[in-house]
């Protein structure tokens, strides 16, 4: 049983420590912020431990008759690993006090590769992350890239890919206080940043993304033309991808025709906050020509990251040396598949 930490308690942390919650081989010993509005109140209702980041948050916090149950260097004393879901580039000024502290750390996405030297996407490099000090799990849109290719890459299918991503304008949470209305922003940089992020799990990965912001906030679209390595069925495409417990096969035909229609089956399957931990990615639309393929997706941005940073959780502190059991045991946990 390892002691876990969760420093950052937002859209991405709040999901991660009620995945830890709910494991049986690692314990959640209190999460950390600034914050101490309803957010954090909803995690003291969880019965969490909260710990203040600064000592004025400390101090706002017991303002707002927040029991807390000390500081940040308090909770880091007491734990083997730190989760990191703090706001872009926050982490990286965290990273020198885990360092100090001989604590290992994981940090998301909005990260740079190099503020951990390792890159984490549990069906593609689960064994490299192995007992080692710092991984980064890569964002949303690049896990759903890696999940998809790899098991193409798997099954020697998989020559080049080209992407092109419909990305949502901001968090649902935060749709009031920005983001786009009534136009589309192309990212000017063609690759998108999305493409050699999967290079930094997979250097052999040939694919190139293009991506544009749209005035929506549910989850991310993508569409892909992949060159095949030989002529194949769409049977065997179908069967190469069905080797990912992680990409779930829906129908266009069955009425999920959109983004808000596939939020609105999580909801209605139970899962916590209508989450998508799998890529939904349409079985009746796929196509294969020659050897060509396509087919589109859709990503929880919110979501999908959270079974990768659990596995990630395992990989470094040793807790679990097989990917595939690993992987097992957090589906199960997360009611994946």
């Amino acid at each position: 049983m390892k002691n876990i930490a969760v420093i950052g308690y937002g859209v991405i942390g709040k999901r991660v420590a009620d995945a830890i919650n709910v494991q049986d081989d690692m314990n959640l010993v209190g999460v950390c912020d600034v914050i101490s509005d309803w957010r954090i109140q909803t995690a003291i209702k969880k019965g969490y431990s909260v710990f203040a980041a600064t000592g004025q948050a400390m101090g706002q916090m017991k303002m707002s008759e927040i029991p807390v149950a000390g500081s940040m260097q308090n909770l880091l004393g007491q734990v083997d690993l730190v989760v990191d879901c703090t706001p872009k580039n926050i982490a990286a000024k965290n990273v020198e006090v885990y360092k100090k502290q001989g604590i290992k750390f994981i940090l998301q996405g909005g990260e740079k590769h190099e503020t951990t030297g390792h890159s984490f996407s549990a069906e593609n490099n689960y064994s490299t992350a192995l007992n080692i000090d710092a991984t980064r799990v890569v964002s949303c849109n690049t896990t759903s890239i890696l999940r998809t290719l790899t098991a193409l890459k798997r099954a020697d299918l998989l020559d080049y890919a080209r992407g092109t991503l419909l990305r949502r304008a901001t968090d649902p949470w935060e749709s009031h206080l920005g983001g786009i209305m009534n136009t589309m922003v192309p990212e000017k940089d063609i690759p998108s940043h999305q493409g050699p992020d999967a290079q930094s799990v997979d250097p052999d990965l040939d694919v190139i993304t293009s991506a544009v912001k749209v005035p929506q906030t549910l989850s991310h679209m993508h569409y892909w033309n992949v060159k095949l390595r030989k002529k194949a069925s769409k049977e065997e495409v179908l069967n190469a991808l069905k080797t990912s417990s992680r990409i779930k096969f829906i129908h266009y035909d069955q009425g999920l025709v959109s983004n808000n229609t596939i939020k609105e089956m999580f909801l209605d399957m139970g899962r916590p906050w209508g989450d998508m931990y799998e890529v939904a990615l349409w079985e009746d639309m796929l196509k294969v020509v020659g050897d060509e393929l396509f087919y589109a997706y859709v990503v929880d941005n919110q979501a999908i990251v959270i079974p990768e940073t659990i596995d990630a959780i395992r990989a470094l502190t040793g807790i679990e040396t097989d990917a595939h059991k690993s992987i097992e045991k957090t589906n199960e946990s997360l009611g994946i598949g």
